[in-house]
């Protein structure tokens, strides 16, 4: 039997619940959704919150206190773990946003927190990091329509448009070892499993050794499951 997922601390969770009363959904309503935003956040707050927290105290038992995370287009689902790794383990956490409206709701909601989040590319983030966050990001359908279509099996072969999907493909590529080339080894990556395939590729092609742990999560958002990769 897989052991529980650890509990987090009484003030983690305190605060990790002050910062989903203090956003404003209204406008994340907007930024999530083309239409029904609000009625959106009224199914998936609770559920964002209780999800996200407990997936930090799945992600909490494989960080080594202190060390650096860096986290792919971080927005609500990653409240909760942003908030556990630096409370509870002391990392240094960099949250990267390519909206800047988002950003902004964000960082007012986690004012007085240790950790911002901030609007650039996270490709482009200097340093090393132990820990890589790349969740529903590869597969994003208004990123990379064609590449999400396949992904998620939903791709019409009448519609399908391989060289749209072709230069998709390059812009994940790149995307991809800009981030690991980041990773320090041994290092652990936090992915879904329709994105770990392409952690995987690169991998296989820089002689990098892998393993892949068998159980997965929901995530807090969009319920993706997640997996966890051991590089190195």
């Amino acid at each position: 039997m897989a052991p529980k997922p650890a509990r987090l601390m009484l003030w983690t969770r305190q605060a990790i619940a002050e910062v989903f009363a203090r956003l404003d959904y209204g406008a994340l309503g907007a930024i999530y959704c083309h239409e029904g935003g609000d009625e959106f956040w009224k199914v998936k707050r609770r559920l964002c919150q209780k999800l996200g927290t407990a997936l930090a105290g799945v992600v909490r038992r494989r960080l080594k206190p202190g060390g650096r995370s860096l986290y792919v287009g971080a927005g609500v689902a990653e409240l909760a773990l942003l908030a556990m790794e630096a409370l509870e383990r002391r990392r240094h956490v960099v949250a990267c946003n390519l909206r800047k409206n988002e950003v902004r709701i964000l960082n007012r909601a986690c004012a007085g927190l240790p950790f911002r989040f901030e609007a650039r590319d996270a490709a482009m983030v200097r340093g090393t990091f132990d820990h890589l966050w790349l969740v529903s990001v590869l597969n994003d359908p208004e990123c990379y329509p064609e590449l999400s279509e396949l992904s998620y099996g939903r791709a019409n072969p009448a519609t399908f448009d391989p060289r749209r999907f072709a230069r998709e493909r390059r812009q994940v590529v790149r995307v991809v070892d800009r981030c690991l080339r980041r990773l320090s080894r041994p290092g652990l990556v936090t992915t879904s499993t329709e994105e770990a395939h392409w952690i995987a590729d690169w991998c296989a092609a820089h002689g990098v050794p892998w393993r892949l742990e068998r159980r997965q999560y929901p995530s807090p958002t969009v319920g993706d499951p997640i997996c966890f990769m051991r590089l190195g």
